[in-house]
C-alpha cells in the first residue's frame, strides 16, 4: 500500500500518518518528492484497510501497489532519487553523472596513492578500492582488510574523493560502514538477504551490483531488501551477466538501464570493467553507457595493471582514464547530462 500526501501536507501531518501506520502494526517509509511525500507501507500480509488512513489530515489518497517491489517503484516516488554527500558537490543521480574509479584491490600505500593522484587529476569524485575480495579461488589474494580501509580513509583526507568499497559479510560491513562513504554489495552477494538487511540498517548509501544471472525483477527485489530496513540511499550497478559469449568476461546488459529507469526512481550506474573483463573494451562500453542514459560509471584503474593482484586484465591505465573522462564528458553533454570535473569539499567533510 501507498499513502500519497497532499502537496501542502505539513511535517506534523506526515508524522501523524506514519504513527498511525505503526499503530496498525506495519512499517512506514516516508519518501519525500519534489511535489509530494509518499509513504510506503511494508510488513502487511495482505490489503491494508484504507479507511483509517484516508481520513487523516493531509492525505490525498491511499492506493495499492501491485508490483512485488514497493519502495523501489516509481509508484511510490515519481522523482529520481539523488544521493548527496554533505560538504561536497558529489552526487549520484540527477543531471550530474558520478564517476567512480580506482584499482580492483588496495595492494599497498604506493599503489593506492598513485592511482588516487591520477584519478583526482582526471576529475573523478569517487574512489573505489577493494579491502575485502571474494575470489573464486581461496588461494587468490583476498585483500588487506582493515589496513586497506585505513589507506582509503587517507585517500579521502588527502584528495577529497568519496570512498566506495565492498562489504562481503556482516563483519566486514561494520568496518566498511566506519571507514567508507558508500557501502558496496557485490554481485555474488546480491541475494545474500541477511547482508542486504544489515546494510539497510546502516545510514550510508549502498551500491548494489547486479548478480551474475539476476533478472530485472530479482535485481530490484534485492534493492527492496535494503530499503525495507529504512535505508533509501541505494544505487544500482549493472556489471554484466553470464551468457554463452566467450569474447568477454561477462555480457554487459546496457538495456537494463532504461528498463530500470522506467520502473524505479533509484539511480543506476554501469561497470564496463567487470562487464567486459578486457581493457580494450572498457572505453567503448563506457561511452555507450553514458549514451544510453546511465547515471554514472564505475571503472577499474591501475598504474601498473600487469602487476595487479586482481583483475589486471580489465584495469585501464591512468592516461586511458583521462581519455575516458574527456570523451564521456562530451557524450554526456549531447544527452543533456554533465560530468563534473573534480570535487569541491569542505574541511569538515574531508576529515571524518
Amino acid at each position: 500500500m501507498l499513502v500519497v500526501m497532499k502537496a501542502q501536507a505539513t511535517p506534523e501531518e506526515i508524522q501523524a500518518v506514519c504513527d498511525q501506520i505503526t499503530r496498525l502494526g506495519f512499517r512506514a517509509h516516508p519518501l519525500p518528492g519534489a511535489q509530494r511525500t509518499a509513504i510506503g507501507i511494508t510488513g502487511n500480509k495482505g490489503q491494508v484497510e484504507a479507511g483509517s488512513l484516508e481520513e487523516l489530515a493531509g492525505v490525498a489518497e491511499v492506493i495499492a501497489v501491485s508490483k512485488p517491489y514497493k519502495l523501489v517503484s516509481r509508484d511510490v516516488k515519481a522523482d529520481n532519487t539523488v544521493i548527496t554527500f554533505p560538504g561536497t558537490n558529489a552526487t549520484i543521480g540527477g543531471r550530474d553523472l558520478a564517476v567512480i574509479a580506482g584499482p580492483c584491490s588496495v595492494e599497498s600505500r604506493e599503489q593506492v596513492f598513485a592511482a588516487a593522484e591520477q584519478i583526482s587529476k582526471a576529475g573523478a569524485q569517487f574512489f573505489r578500492g577493494g579491502a575485502f575480495k571474494p575470489r573464486t579461488s581461496p588461494y587468490a589474494f583476498q585483500g588487506l582488510g582493515e589496513e586497506a580501509l585505513k589507506l582509503l580513509a587517507e585517500v579521502r583526507e588527502r584528495y577529497g574523493l568519496r570512498i566506495v568499497t565492498e562489504a562481503i559479510d556482516t563483519e566486514a560491513l561494520e568496518l566498511v560502514d566506519h571507514y567508507a562513504d558508500v557501502i558496496q554489495i557485490g554481485a555474488r552477494n546480491m541475494q545474500n538477504y541477511s547482508l542486504l538487511k544489515a546494510a539497510g540498517r546502516k545510514r550510508k548509501p549502498v551500491l548494489l551490483k547486479r548478480g551474475l544471472a539476476a533478472t530485472l525483477e530479482e535485481f530490484l527485489m534485492a534493492a527492496e531488501y535494503v530499503m525495507s530496513e529504512g535505508n533509501y540511499q541505494v544505487v544500482l550497478c549493472e556489471r554484466g551477466v553470464r551468457t554463452f559469449a566467450d569474447h568477454t568476461r561477462n555480457t554487459l546488459d546496457l538495456s537494463i538501464v532504461p528498463a530500470v529507469q522506467r520502473l524505479s526512481h533509484l539511480p543506476i550506474i554501469v561497470d564496463p570493467s567487470h562487464g567486459t573483463g578486457k581493457r580494450n573494451k572498457v572505453l567503448p562500453l563506457a561511452r555507450a553507457a553514458v549514451a544510453v542514459g546511465a547515471d554514472g560509471l564505475m571503472v577499474e584503474v591501475h598504474h601498473s595493471p600487469d602487476k595487479a593482484l586482481s583483475d589486471g586484465a580489465q584495469s585501464i591505465y591512468p592516461e586511458q582514464f583521462s581519455k575516458l573522462m574527456d570523451e564521456c564528458s562530451q557524450i554526456a553533454n549531447v544527452v543533456g547530462r554533465n560530468i563534473p570535473r573534480g570535487i569541491e569539499v569542505t574541511e569538515t567533510a574531508a576529515v571524518r
